[in-house]
């Protein structure tokens, strides 16, 4: 998400950086080019024209253009300004009312709600132990009612038993009731949606609140749909009432134009975003990692959420182990790929490195995008678990049936069994000298170096990992500045754990995130 936004920007931006010193002329200059992206982001005109406005007052005074480093300047009011305009600090689902606490979902047929709703009630079940209700008001859709149902067995959240021919209303009520006597905590309700905003709708929609007395409205509005997910929900909050939005889709949503108008132009926070169509696909809305991201910041705390929500803890240490033994078969590598898949591939990795953009660049150049994992993890599933286990058996007739087998070619497996040699050896360079950590960090060190990005970053390596479950956002935000102030801000890219990214065929070595949680930087 966001990627031509942070293309376009980041472009504007070096180039004041660049420069010794700037005249309001340069500043005017940059600020019609940021109006411009900002615009072909299909961000709202007058949110781009109350944006650039704001910058503008404070970049061309005194102190910015006589600063020492005025183009830096610059970019932080860019940056404070886009959090502002973002939302300041990130909301989340207010649960804070007697239970049951309801929710209701509310937003266009298409959106996504209820497969949204699920997401949310997967989401608070398993992170905060809460017992949910979901039920579906929506009797006009064929088998909305049916789809809602499987979700709950799909997620484990209880659902309301199905009643022919009763109203939405009359399910409201009966929802609230039934979780009052199921001493639910929450109950969810999955509303109908129309193709269009229509006056029935309203109605229904008003109808459900007043009978339910929701503590949380929340709207969910397809951000591909640009600035009619803006005008819907203008309209869903001067009829409805909203409290928060949940913007779906923005996996899909190269430009961001709705997140970017949707708090400026109704006052409402965006709380959550869809990123995929798996149940776990919903983040949270962080206006301060958003504009991090947007400004090619990176955005090391969701990226470590991320690695503590997906890598196996147990799994990773016995790698490491493993690894230091000097033991590291095509399974290990394996197990390193989809690791490095369930954090979002490498582009979703190195678009949360902060100083990484430019090298996410060079990397797609060279044709080294996520299909090349699919294609490596192909080649080693059509090889027999005798073969995964000892690569030094695989001769030319199995290299025939394994290319049969995963639609590739011999040159395509000689290049994953290049690659796990080099990795092997270095594995076991590693276990022979026994220096564990230390020499894991020497071997990152040396390979960021290769790569042009000078030293590993402070993350990498043996240290200790915060269980981030208990951390609030305050501490989380002070794990950022923690990174950024060990050098990560400079270009520098983190080693993430104790094992290495496999290098790919024809490229560089990546630092890696498997064989163990991310360290937090030691103090010296």
């Amino acid at each position: 998400m966001f990627e031509t936004l942070q293309e376009r920007l980041g472009a504007i931006l070096n180039g004041l950086t660049g420069r010794g010193a700037l005249s309001e002329q340069d500043v005017a200059a940059a600020l019609r080019e940021v109006r411009r992206a900002l615009i072909e982001a299909d961000v709202a005109l007058d949110v781009v024209r109350s944006f650039t406005d704001r910058v503008r007052q404070k970049a061309v005074g005194a102190e910015i253009l006589k600063s020492i480093k005025p183009g830096q300047m610059v970019v932080k009011i860019v940056h404070d300004e886009l959090v502002e305009m973002l939302g300041a600090e990130g909301v989340t689902v207010d649960l804070n009312a007697p239970a049951p606490v309801v929710i209701m979902m509310v937003g266009l047929q298409g959106s996504g709600k209820t497969t949204t709703t699920g997401k949310i009630a997967k989401r608070l079940a398993e992170r905060q132990k809460k017992k949910i209700l979901m039920a579906s008001l929506d009797t006009r859709r064929p088998a909305a009612q049916e789809q809602l149902r499987q979700l709950g067995i799909q997620t484990g959240v209880d659902t309301l038993p199905i009643i022919a021919g009763q109203s939405p209303v009359e399910i409201a009520a009966r929802a609230v009731q039934a979780a009052k006597l199921g001493g639910h905590d929450i109950v969810i309700l999955d509303t109908a949606g129309r193709t269009h905003i229509d006056e029935p709708l309203m109605v229904e929609m008003a109808d459900i609140r007043k009978k339910s007395d929701p503590h949380e409205i929340l709207l969910v509005a397809d951000a591909l749909t640009g600035q009619d997910a803006v005008n819907l929900a203008r309209s869903f909050d001067e009829r409805v009432g909203i409290t928060g939005i949940v913007l779906t889709r923005m996996d899909g949503d190269g430009r961001g134009g709705a997140a970017l108008s949707m708090r400026a132009v109704t006052g409402k926070p965006i709380k959550l975003i869809g990123t995929g169509e798996k149940m776990d696909a919903l983040e949270e809305f962080y206006p301060r990692r958003i504009a991090d991201r947007i400004l090619g910041m990176g955005d090391i705390v969701s990226l470590v959420e991320k690695a503590a929500e997906n890598i196996d803890a147990e799994k990773a240490a016995a790698m490491a182990k493993k690894m230091q033994s000097g033991k590291f078969d095509l399974n290990d590598l394996a197990d390193q790929l989809r690791q490095m898949q369930k954090l979002g591939g490498m582009g979703g990795i190195m678009g949360m490195m902060p100083g990484m953009a430019k090298m996410k660049d060079q990397v797609a150049a060279a044709g080294l995008d996520d299909s090349v994992f699919k294609r490596q993890l192909a080649i080693i599933g059509s090889m027999t678990p005798a073969e995964r286990s000892n690569p030094d058996m695989l001769k030319h007739s199995r290299k025939q049936r394994i290319a049969k087998g995963s639609g590739t070619n011999a040159a395509d497996i000689n290049k994953l069994l290049k690659m796990h040699r080099q990795m092997a050896d270095m594995m076991k360079a590693m276990g022979g000298k026994g220096k564990g950590g230390g020499m894991m960090q020497k071997m990152m060190g040396g390979m960021a170096s290769k790569m042009g990005l000078g030293g590993m970053g402070g993350l990498g390596g043996m240290g200790g990992m915060p269980d981030l479950s208990k951390l609030d956002p305050k501490q989380l935000e002070a794990l950022q500045k923690q990174a950024e102030a060990s050098g990560l801000g400079k270009g520098g890219m983190p080693g993430l754990g104790t094992g290495g990214l496999p290098g790919l065929p024809g490229g560089p070595r990546l630092p890696g995130l498997g064989g163990g949680l991310p360290g937090l930087p030691k103090k010296k």
